[in-house]
C-alpha cells in the first residue's frame, strides 16, 4: 500500500514528505491569450503584445507584494498596470473604467474615467516600467527609479494588465527583470491549491 502511496505523489509531482505549508509556487506568468482584447496578438511565449487592445496576466497578485515590468518596445498608444478580472480589454485606452488602475503612454495614471496623477515626464521607446502592489499602495518605477506619487484605492482580486494601440509594441517580464525590484518584493507567484 505505501508503494503504491508514494507511486500516486510521485506521478503527481507531490512531496512524499507530505503537502507543503507554502501556498504558493514560482510558475511561469505571461499574458493571458483567453482573456484579451479581440484585436490584440500575443506572441514570445506570452510575454509581447501588439495590435489593438489590452490582455491580463494569467494569474493575479495573490502574495503580500507582487512587482512586474513592462519594456516599451514600440512607441504608440499604451497601458501598464492593474484590472479585475472581469474589465472589459477591448475597451481601451483602459483606465476609463472602475475596474482597471493605468499608467498610459502620456505619463498620465487613470482610473474611474479620471486622472489619478501625472508624471514629470512621459515614458518613451526602450524604457522600462515597473510596477509594485501590495495590496495598499500601486507604485510605478520608470528604468528603476520610483514615480513621485503613489495610488491608493486598489481592491479586488487583481491581474497585471497591458494595451496597446496604434504600433504601440510592450514586452511583459514577470521574472528576470532587468532591474531589480523594490526591498521586500517578488515576481508574482502564482497560487496553488493545498488538500
Amino acid at each position: 500500500m505505501s508503494v503504491t502511496l508514494e507511486w500516486l505523489w510521485r506521478c503527481f509531482g507531490w512531496s512524499s514528505a507530505g503537502a507543503s505549508s507554502d501556498q504558493f509556487a514560482h510558475s511561469k506568468v505571461s499574458l493571458n491569450t483567453s482573456n484579451m482584447g479581440t484585436n490584440v496578438v500575443i506572441v514570445k511565449n506570452g510575454r509581447r503584445i501588439c495590435g489593438t487592445g489590452g490582455a491580463i496576466a494569467t494569474a493575479p497578485i495573490a502574495q503580500d507584494k507582487g512587482y512586474f515590468e513592462t519594456k516599451i518596445q514600440s512607441s504608440g498608444i499604451w497601458g501598464i498596470g492593474l484590472s479585475l478580472g472581469n474589465a472589459n480589454m477591448d475597451n481601451i485606452p483602459l483606465g476609463s473604467c472602475d475596474r482597471t488602475w493605468v499608467l498610459r503612454h502620456d505619463g498620465t495614471v487613470w482610473h474611474k474615467n479620471n486622472e489619478v496623477c501625472k508624471m514629470k515626464n512621459a515614458p518613451s521607446e526602450g524604457d522600462v516600467i515597473g510596477v509594485s502592489f501590495d495590496h495598499i499602495e500601486l507604485k510605478f518605477y520608470l528604468n528603476g527609479q520610483p514615480l513621485p506619487f503613489v495610488v491608493t484605492g486598489v481592491k479586488g482580486n487583481v491581474f497585471p494588465v497591458l494595451y496597446v494601440d496604434e504600433s504601440a509594441i510592450l514586452d511583459a517580464q514577470f521574472s528576470d527583470f532587468y532591474h531589480p525590484p523594490p526591498p521586500g518584493f517578488s515576481e508574482i507567484l502564482v497560487e496553488q491549491q493545498i488538500f
